[in-house]
């Protein structure tokens, strides 16, 4: 009996410590740049063991440093309601759960604030207590950060080719400008790879990928500009 009690009252202080800490960190991180995620760390852990240089090129700058257009690219090829979703597409997802039934390379069905929650708080990995987790974060950070905030992160810390990171990066690395700078094209060209940018390039790409950006570019006249402080974009199916 006083070992279920000890275990019974340190279990209670590791739920609480759980979500005293996620949720103090969640604020923290309304406010301050996110310098460094999870993935940054383990790439560059996979860099050193395979005896590699470590690469990694990340800058944080603010949104309205970012071009107006990577917004609307990334909302066309990731997520075309991001704008009005609660962090989670549920129609996406019965949608890709029907898809993967018969198919054999499965597809997700994240959304651009489950991502978000994933870069910044978690592993890559499809575990289910990975996504449990990713659920969590997911529900955080659009109740504390909101749209915009979670568009901010998203762009400077995810994926973008290897060692890269973010809208700053790529667009230094890439395209030789600021991610301010970053063109109608080149922000339809960036989305276009995102889904593996590790193996597809922005510099060199593929009749696949050049075909995936023709669409993004489409999508993103439907939807138009992103106003996150405004009247919210409409948004047309993918």
């Amino acid at each position: 009996m006083k070992v279920w009690k000890f275990i019974k009252k340190w279990f209670l202080i590791l739920v609480v410590f759980f979500f005293a800490s996620t949720i103090c960190t969640t604020l923290i991180y309304k406010f301050l740049p996110v310098y460094v995620t999870p993935l940054m760390v383990i790439r560059c852990g996979e860099q050193l063991v395979a005896g590699e240089k470590m690469i990694l090129h990340h800058r944080w700058v603010p949104l309205e440093k970012i071009s107006k257009y990577l917004p609307q690219a990334v909302i066309a090829s990731e997520d075309n309601l991001f704008m009005t979703h609660n962090g989670f597409d549920i129609k996406e997802l019965k949608k890709a759960i029907k898809e993967n039934e018969t198919r054999k390379h499965k597809r997700g069905a994240s959304t651009i604030s489950q991502q978000t929650a994933k870069n910044v708080f978690l592993w890559p990995s499809r575990t289910m207590i990975r996504k449990g987790f990713e659920v969590y974060f997911t529900f955080l950070i659009e109740i504390i950060w909101g749209k915009e905030r979670i568009m901010e992160v998203y762009l400077n810390s995810i994926e973008m080719g290897k060692g890269i990171y973010g809208a700053q990066a790529v667009a230094k690395h890439k395209f030789n400008t600021t991610a301010a700078k970053l063109s109608w094209n080149q922000c339809a060209m960036i989305a276009a790879v995102l889904p593996n940018p590790i193996r597809f390039h922005v510099e060199r790409p593929s009749s696949y990928i050049l075909g995936r950006q023709s669409r993004i570019s489409y999508l993103m006249r439907m939807i138009g500009p992103v106003d996150f402080r405004g009247e919210k974009p409409k948004n047309e199916k993918k």
